[in-house]
């Protein structure tokens, strides 16, 4: 594996391998790398015959400065990683190799961006689209793969390619747990032993809450989920929304969609944890 740190020298080393007919996948991350984007990477380097891999904390994405400077940094065990699973090349630039100029483009895409994250993260989405189209431009991926952790996330950028019409793929790939449940994030690692079993609590009332929507309404099952976080000890809930899969958009009955899922975000401390659920398709 080569680790680059320039658009230039990544640019030129794919320029000759896709001149081979080379296809090249691409998997954007913000480092601090888990076994979810671990399943991330073999899936990229399975259906691609180069892979690249990007390690880049996004300075645009962050609304919080705290957060910012609190986000976990590792990368040589990151790029390890990488390496075992097989991937060609680790792009680690710097902001300033991103960034050699404030990017003062503006995405927008109503209503995918106006709700949940976007309400409570104002400028989040934007700075995503900021650095992901830029990574879009600097590899020219065939396929580009991302979480579905990220639900709202892979939503928006689906459509951001949709409209820039950028000739790739973007695969969603499913939600990586733990044993017990919990949905891998980069941010656990910030989760003391106590609050990292307080969180537990996060994943267990969504599967709970999807065999309580069986039988129980949309508002019913809206209630169920903020009753139980609102009773977990160090557990604060920002938000629980029940949505259309494909709009975002809340749901005032199951019938309201095909896909409905249920989209949460939690503060545990001061770790801002996010989850979502599938409901049984309707």
């Amino acid at each position: 594996m080569e680790i680059v740190h320039t658009i230039k020298e990544l640019q030129a080393a794919l320029s000759a391998l896709r001149a081979q007919g080379k296809t090249v996948g691409l998997v954007p991350t913000m480092g601090a790398l888990h076994e979810g984007h671990a399943s991330l990477v073999k899936r990229c380097v399975a259906e691609n015959d180069i892979a690249v891999v990007s390690v880049f904390v996004n300075p645009t994405q962050f609304n919080d400065k705290n957060d910012l400077e609190k986000y976990p940094r590792t990368v040589d065990a990151d790029c390890r990683l990488l390496e075992a699973c097989g991937v060609a090349f680790a792009f680690v630039p710097s902001v300033e190799e991103i960034y050699p100029e404030p990017d003062t483009r503006h995405f927008s895409y109503p209503p995918l961006d106006t709700v949940m994250e976007g309400k409570y993260r104002p400028g989040h989405f934007n700075g995503v689209c900021q650095v992901v189209s830029k990574l879009f431009d600097i590899v020219k991926p065939d396929r580009a793969y991302f979480g579905e952790k990220d639900y709202q996330q892979l939503a928006i950028i689906r459509e951001m390619v949709r409209q820039m019409r950028f000739p790739l793929e973007i695969i969603g790939c499913p939600i990586v747990r733990e044993a017990d449940g919990l949905a891998l994030s980069s941010r656990n690692k910030r989760l003391t032993s106590e609050q990292r079993v307080q969180a537990l609590q996060i994943s267990q009332t969504l599967f709970a809450s999807v065999d309580y929507a069986k039988t129980h309404t949309v508002g019913e099952t809206r209630l169920f989920v903020e009753d139980r976080i609102a009773a977990s000890e160090g557990l604060k809930l920002e938000y629980f929304e029940l949505v259309d899969g494909n709009t975002l958009q809340s749901i005032a009955d199951w019938k309201d969609t095909d896909c409905p899922v249920g989209c949460i975000t939690v503060f545990c401390g001061e770790v801002r944890l996010i989850d979502n659920i599938k409901y049984k398709e309707r």
